[in-house]
């Protein structure tokens, strides 16, 4: 009884201290998630570097980002994302303490408070004509004590105060025909100069008091040569520009209120000039360039308008704006890029002659060409000047250079990431020492006896440090090797830059990076994009002795027939194993579930004209293709005009583009839909990884069992098929903004369509919706997010679709017994007997992007991953989807887990997967599924980073990397220890009872 009594008390124990954690510890935090955060490609910055307060410079970028960066390590101090729709047309940093920023197409103007970041006033500028948006901060210029900033936008002068954003005046330009190029304020002026061109020959001057308006003076003048491009201002009342064949460049002054023209051929200037030139936009006074081809010019204007060549170079070249050093004089820097170094000098505007500064930098080739240069100078000790300049590169990395070396650099080409795949890291092959194991062994028991500390709460504040340090130290999170539970991966990433970064799960640091040659400008290619990423080949047999590798995929230029380039690069090592520029385009990417002996995946790139080019381009891989040629199938989406076909392969290309990979193709159907009446916006399918290729070809889909077992115990069969397609459409008038129709003139309807035969399966109308929608596809049902315009809120809709042929397989013993027909084949052009399941909520969030959760066999219940309007990630259990879910569930439905019918998904607080943390334009939401079954990998990715590993179901089967297995081990021992004097004390009781 003793003992019985003693082993309860103690179990009892034990599982009170295995409780499980909803929450998350503030210790435990970074342990198995990262959060990073950048920028953007930096197209605007100003410098703040007062004795007083911190140094540092505020930044705009391509990705509406504005933020303000410390000049000693390039860390945030604080930053803005405006939205996508919030594009920033200038900054600048007014009274010394207010950041200026004009953005929306020069609608809207805010100031930001320099030291913290937080808004001070905004003021709105809107106006009926879209023009160029001009910001301008004149110095020394007060209207009635204010100082003022100079906007113009919307075909609109105003004039607006800096402390309160108060429009003190406003000159109209709505009614001119005017194209406004430059807003120019000399020094201790307060005159107000607006140039520009009324039309493709003729040049306009307006003249106007900067301190109420006034039009002082308006003046015009044609040339009869007629113009091209930007004008650049050189002077105070000068400004240069091409004419319109861009072979003479023109002088153009305005002094006195009376235009003047003086034209200088460039062959002039340069003997072997060829083809037109182009103005580099500068601010530098007397000084502009030009660029022929690859050729940069530098000129000088003289006094008189006249025009001096002072540089003529090879080599790229970025020349920085003015920067004013001292009464009347302003130094400017060039840099140019030659080889592995780039030479940066700082010169002043009137004296060519001489550099204030001449450094060489050693750079990395794989940051590309500069792009951009800003400079701003300091006193040394030694009283004179020195410089510092930051630079933009070509892969969109930001660095500062200070005296000839690279003081910090930051990588924010990743707030632009356009594709993602996934890589295995190497297999572990060296041994392990035995002194390491021993090293090992005494550093473990040395952390599960800190853990019993913490957990008895004795620890003090330097052992829960400890504690800390030590699990991220042994969670050996980032070492690059593979581990058993496939937590450890390399997330490939492609730039919109066309740079390609390893980044590994661990800490989401680089491993590696590199930028493209097939996505470099250069002369066969001057506006190359990057379209996508592909796994190329992955080692399963040969993983000890091949790299695995990935495809990337870009073309010359945005038209659909710009001719498409391809990339293959060792994942391993970053190295572009080749890369070949194709004389076909690339309209669609399809890659086939089939492999070569060298574990190549085969892929089938369709060009514009539907000409199929098969990739690798290998005898064997033709031999495969054209086995299987009769079952590839896929189709193709025409959004503007509202069509949906499907095709197949014909036989070997005829006629010019004959080739032993290029294939001829055929309509097999197609889908119009009325364009009076509906217009796509959205089409989903099965992600690919939902599919493992095996054997060389196709292999299983990660369904753990096609039955489901309902509460009557009759048995449902998922209708799983990889040509299932999703598209939603809309009524014409609502594909408009959210609120732009009423309900009776909208309506969306779902579809779901077989994609090899074009029969659609099943079709839905939501009256009274709107888009836009966002959708998931996976296994046998669809999730989407829409509008609902009648209830003013946004709903969330399911549909599961069931194979009703296998209806005679309702018998769960059947199923048991091995007495079903789920091995029998299938047709696709055999008419499906299938049946769907619906069901309408309510969703509070605005979406961003939707993605579900991904294991290994697929057995772990699924969870919808949705990016917020807020850009957080939340969590949203696939059990709240159910179609079958209702108000009163049977006491079967329950014990099934069917949930309680409401009208609204609930949002809970705990299942945000980003925590407090925002991922900041979020754009994409990437699972991957781990070796561990409970656990897929989650990677979210905008402007911010951020990945974490889910586990749906709890981690049932392995123990977390918290667990006390030093508890464990004295609870085990007690109980032993227990049991023996138990033991001992029970026969010594009983030989005593014996001898009575």
């Amino acid at each position: 009884m003793a003992i019985r009594s003693f082993l309860i008390l103690f179990i009892l124990f034990f599982f009170s201290s295995l409780n499980p954690i909803l929450s998350l510890y503030e210790d435990q935090v970074g342990l198995v998630d990262w959060h990073q955060q950048y920028l953007g490609k930096v197209k605007q910055a100003v410098f703040h570097t007062h004795k007083t307060g911190r140094k540092r410079v505020v930044v705009s970028t391509e990705e509406n980002v504005v933020a303000s960066l410390d000049l000693r390590q390039g860390e945030i101090f604080w930053r803005h994302v405006l939205g996508s729709n919030d594009v920033i047309d200038g900054i600048d940093i007014a009274l010394g303490k207010y950041v200026i920023t004009l953005s929306s197409g020069g609608s809207i103007l805010r100031a930001w408070n320099l030291p913290d970041g937080q808004m001070v006033w905004e003021s709105s500028l809107r106006g009926p004509k879209h023009s160029k948006s001009l910001l301008l901060l004149p110095t020394n210029l007060k209207i009635e004590k204010d100082n003022v900033v100079i906007i113009f936008s919307n075909g609109h002068l105003n004039a607006v105060s800096c402390i309160d954003g108060e429009v003190l005046w406003e000159k109209d330009f709505e009614g001119e025909s005017l194209e406004v190029q430059q807003v120019i304020q000399p020094p201790g002026s307060n005159l107000i100069y607006v140039v520009g061109f009324a039309s493709s020959s003729l040049f306009e001057m307006y003249q106007i008091n900067a301190l109420n308006g006034e039009l002082l003076k308006h003046e015009s003048a044609a040339f009869s040569g007629g113009f091209l491009g930007e004008v650049s201002p050189v002077f105070r009342e000068t400004v240069v520009a091409l004419d319109s064949t861009g072979l003479i460049l023109l002088t153009i002054s305005f002094q006195n209120g009376k235009i003047s023209f003086q034209q200088t051929p460039i062959s002039n200037l340069v003997k072997d000039s060829f083809g037109p030139a182009k103005i580099i936009p500068s601010s530098v006074t007397g000084i502009f360039a030009i660029k022929i081809n690859a050729v940069t010019i530098v000129i000088r204007v003289t006094d008189e308008n006249k025009l001096e060549v002072v540089e003529k170079t090879n080599h790229e070249t970025s020349i920085s704006d003015a920067l004013s050093i001292s009464e009347g004089q302003q130094a400017f820097a060039l840099v140019q890029h030659a080889s592995h170094e780039i030479h940066l000098r700082v010169k002043l505007a009137h004296n060519w002659d001489d550099n204030l500064l001449k450094e060489s930098v050693k750079m990395d080739q794989h940051r590309g060409l500069v792009h951009k240069v800003y400079i701003n100078n300091y006193i040394r000790t030694d009283k004179s000047y020195g410089f510092r300049a930051l630079i933009v590169m070509e892969d969109h990395s930001l660095l500062l250079l200070q005296q000839g070396e690279i003081v910090w650099s930051r990588e924010d080409g990743l707030a632009s990431i356009i594709d993602v795949t996934t890589s295995e890291l190497p297999v572990e092959r060296d041994g392990v020492s035995v002194a390491k194991v021993e090293h090992n062994l005494f550093e473990w028991l040395k952390g599960h006896m800190l853990k019993l500390k913490g957990t008895l709460m004795l620890a003090n504040p330097q052992d829960i440090a400890a504690i800390q340090s030590m699990r991220l130290k042994n969670s050996e999170k980032s070492k690059m090797t593979r581990d058993h539970n496939g937590f450890r991966k390399l997330l490939i990433v492609l730039t919109r830059a066309g740079k390609l970064f390893a980044l590994h799960t661990g800490d989401g640091h680089i491993v590696w990076s590199h930028l493209l040659q097939s996505l470099q400008k250069s002369k066969v290619c001057q506006h190359p994009i990057g379209l996508n990423l592909y796994k190329w080949q992955v080692p399963h047999h040969h993983a000890m002795d091949e790299n695995p590798s990935v495809l990337v995929i870009g073309k010359c230029g945005p038209s659909s027939d710009a001719p498409g380039a391809l990339s293959f690069v060792d994942t391993y090592t970053g190295k572009e194993l080749s890369s070949l520029s194709l004389l076909h385009s690339v309209a669609q990417v399809i890659p086939l579930p089939y492999t070569d002996s060298t574990e190549q995946r085969l892929h089938l790139l369709i060009d514009a004209d539907k000409h199929a080019h098969l990739y690798p381009k290998t005898p064997e891989a033709i031999s495969i293709f054209e086995r299987e040629f009769s079952n590839i199938y896929w189709y193709s989406v025409e959004d503007d005009n509202g069509i949906i076909k499907g095709h197949a392969l014909r036989g070997k290309c005829t006629g010019e583009v004959a080739d032993e990979v290029c294939f001829d193709t055929r309509e097999l159907w197609s889908i119009v839909f009325p364009s009076e009446s509906e217009k796509i916006i959205a089409t989903v399918t099965r992600k690919l990884t939902e599919c493992h290729v095996v054997n060389g070809g196709y292999g299983r889909w990660v369904v753990h069992t096609q039955a489901k077992v309902i509460a009557d115990q009759e048995v449902m069969y998922k209708y799983i098929s990889r040509n299932l397609l999703f598209v939603a459409t809309v009524a014409l008038k609502g594909s408009g903004e959210i609120g732009s129709v009423t309900p009776e003139e909208s309506w969306l309807v779902a579809y779901l369509i077989d994609t090899v035969t074009g029969r659609i399966l099943h079709r839905v109308t939501h009256h009274g919706s709107q888009g836009p929608v966002h959708a998931v596809f996976s296994e046998n049902w669809v999730v989407y997010h829409y509008f609902n315009l009648k209830a003013h809120r946004y709903e969330m809709s399911v549909i599961e679709i069931y194979d009703q042929s296998r209806a005679d397989n309702k018998d769960v013993w059947k199923l048991v017994l091995g007495k079903h027909n789920l091995n029998s084949p299938i047709s696709l052009y055999s008419r499906p007997d299938v049946i769907t399941k619906s069901q309408s909520y309510f969703f509070t969030h605005s979406v961003k992007a939707i993605a579900v959760t991904s294991t290994t066999k697929g057995i772990t219940s699924k969870q919808l991953l949705i990016g917020t309007i807020g850009d957080q990630v939340l969590a949203l259990d696939k059990r709240f989807l159910d179609p079958r879910r209702t108000v009163n569930p049977t006491q079967a439905e329950k014990e099934e887990g069917i949930i309680p019918l409401t009208d609204s998904l609930p949002i809970i607080p705990q299942s945000y997967v980003t925590h407090a943390l925002r991922v900041e334009g979020l754009r994409g939401i990437i699972t991957v599924p781990a070796k561990l079954e409970s656990t897929t990998l989650v990677f979210a990715h905008g402007v911010d980073l951020f990945f974490t590993q889910l586990a749906p179901s709890r981690t049932y089967d392995s123990l977390t990397d918290d667990f006390n297995y030093a508890l464990l081990l004295i609870t085990i021992v007690a109980l032993v220890a227990a049991i023996f004097v138990t033991w001992t004390l029970s026969e010594r009781k009983e030989l005593q009872d014996n001898w009575r």
